[in-house]
């Protein structure tokens, strides 16, 4: 049953949520093990909270794509009642954490901030198929994530860093490009059939008859202009922080335009399919996300060279969760 619960919480991506608070308290130079711990936990639990209630909400749409039919609320193990009181019960110990760590600071800033994250994530789950573009609302919610992390150091918004304020916009235009691109391309003939009213559907985005992919420039350019930006958000630091640069900060500066290609690659390799691959596209998604993500760390890698081995837990998280659940190394049946 713990496995049944753990491919509810989406576990296989829950990595990525759950560093957003700490990657934005390392940005303020926290470097404090069992605080960074307890960031986790917090950003662990957020991630369930979301996930959990996004399938619960679409569960009736979820149930006319055969390729997700390992999901617990789709497959049966997991009842509705159970999965809310997973969620509810997951957004409680958060709390209780997020109030632990308010009390040691003496401010209780951080706790509005996560409060405002819990509620945003909320509105998207009850709205993402009813709205387009409401992925602005899961962006932003994991953008709050990463400045309540930076405010269990600062105590207050104002003492934020440059740097933590670049960190949560590289986590927004990463969890944006992860929803309008992979959420909108990998449940498009299921959002098709209910007239879901999603980016993609309503940028033109089709699958026809012999699954032939219908892809449209207007959807192509809103992609690669998210790509843009983040590689432009990367460099950024360069010229407005690091102006004293070390022999790290050049290799930063190599590593970033392999990584941008790299992105921009893959990103022409799944915009340009001319058939529907769930399969295929479930792959470079998982790859793309595991460069995406170790932008960051790279570039927190100057306040602290051990923010190296950051990179290493999502991708790990994301192959072994895929191993023990689904018995793939790169294609999350539930995702």
């Amino acid at each position: 049953m713990i496995r049944e619960y753990l491919k509810l919480a989406r576990s296989f991506n829950s990595f990525l949520t759950g560093l957003s608070p700490v990657m934005g308290a390392i940005a303020m130079e926290q470097y404090n093990i069992f605080i960074l711990f307890l960031l986790f936990l917090i950003g662990f639990l957020g991630h369930t909270y979301g996930f959990v209630v996004n399938d619960i909400i679409d569960s009736k749409i979820d149930k006319l794509n055969k390729e997700i039919s390992d999901r617990p609320l789709i497959s049966g193990t997991i009842s509705i009642r159970k999965a809310w009181t997973f969620a509810i019960v997951s957004m409680i110990i958060a709390f209780i954490l997020a109030i632990y760590l308010c009390n040691e600071k003496g401010s209780y800033i951080p706790l509005i901030v996560l409060f405002f994250s819990a509620f945003i994530i909320t509105i998207y789950d009850l709205t993402s198929k009813k709205f387009p573009l409401m992925d602005i609302l899961s962006s932003t919610a994991v953008f709050l994530l990463i400045i309540f992390g930076a405010t269990t150091v600062s105590g207050s918004l104002n003492k934020v860093s440059t740097l933590a304020w670049i960190v949560g916009i590289l986590g927004w235009l990463e969890v944006f490009f992860m929803q309008f691109v992979t959420g909108g391309l990998k449940d498009l003939k299921s959002d098709f059939k209910v007239k879901a009213k999603t980016a993609a559907l309503k940028l033109g985005v089709r699958v026809k008859d012999n699954n032939l992919f219908i892809m449209t420039y207007r959807y192509k350019f809103v992609t690669y202009l998210i790509q843009i930006l983040n590689i432009i958000f990367v460099y950024l630091p360069f010229f407005i922080i690091f102006t004293q640069r070390t022999t790290l900060h050049y290799i930063q500066f190599i590593l970033f335009l392999i990584l941008g290609f790299l992105m921009l690659f893959i990103s022409h390799r799944f915009l340009n399919f001319k058939y529907f691959e769930r399969a295929k596209m479930r792959k470079l998604f998982g790859i793309h996300f595991s460069i995406n993500f170790s932008i960051v760390p790279i570039m927190l890698m100057v306040l602290n060279p051990w923010t190296l081995i950051i990179i290493i837990f999502p991708p790990i998280g994301f192959v072994f969760s895929n191993l023990i659940l689904h018995g793939t190394f790169l294609q999350p049946k539930t995702m």
